[in-house]
């Protein structure tokens, strides 16, 4: 792959991303698959998608979209990203991207979870240098129960979707540990918001 630029920082939360635990829940690391994946923009009806290929007998993804160009051109990509494994502690591998994206005349090749598009190419967020919306807030706002009670329940609600099984041998899952784990620390905050009338 070619070499990219990187600019002033963007925030990971509102870019379109590939995450792993969403190929591995609709059956993308089972040998071969096939699909696509769609996003939809928060400020309107406007969708878009890219096509993906998914192969763990040879540990790659392989995305192929096309993309309009400011000018109205547009850019065909068909590209290929190596996955790899680690073990898990209690049987079974968990899968891995490995960036594809050449930052300084040196290729990332960092495991991730997931892949950002900040630019032409799916790459991780150390190469483009993305931070998170949480980072950049005011921080008279996090002090403000309201706006934390807003907040924990995204969060909660985020890992509820990627919860398939809380429990282990009667243990909490480390995922169902961080769910209890922000709802503990929502408790001191329900009567301050019940003023607030939430």
């Amino acid at each position: 792959m070619g070499r990219w630029s990187f600019s002033s920082k963007q925030e990971a939360d509102y870019l379109k991303k590939v995450e792993m635990w969403w190929l591995k829940k609709y059956g993308y690391l089972n040998g071969w698959k096939s699909g696509g994946i769609e996003w939809k923009s928060g400020f309107s009806d406007e969708k878009s998608s890219i096509g993906i290929e998914v192969c763990t007998i040879e540990n790659y993804i392989r995305f192929f979209y096309t993309q309009t160009e400011q000018n109205g051109e547009k850019k065909n990509f068909d590209y290929k990203v190596q996955l790899t494994t680690t073990p898990c502690n209690y049987g079974g591998v968990r899968y891995w991207f490995i960036c594809p994206l050449v930052k300084n005349g040196q290729p990332c090749h960092r495991r991730v979870g997931v892949l950002y598009k900040a630019g032409d190419y799916f790459g991780c967020r150390h190469c483009y240098d993305l931070t998170y919306s949480s980072k950049n807030e005011n921080r008279r706002y996090k002090s403000y129960p309201l706006f934390f009670w807003l907040k924990s329940w995204k969060k909660i609600e985020e890992l509820e979707e990627k919860i398939k099984r809380p429990y282990y041998r009667g243990k909490p899952t480390r995922t169902q540990r961080r769910l209890e784990k922000i709802e503990n620390r929502m408790i001191p905050y329900l009567d301050l918001v019940k003023k607030d009338g939430l």
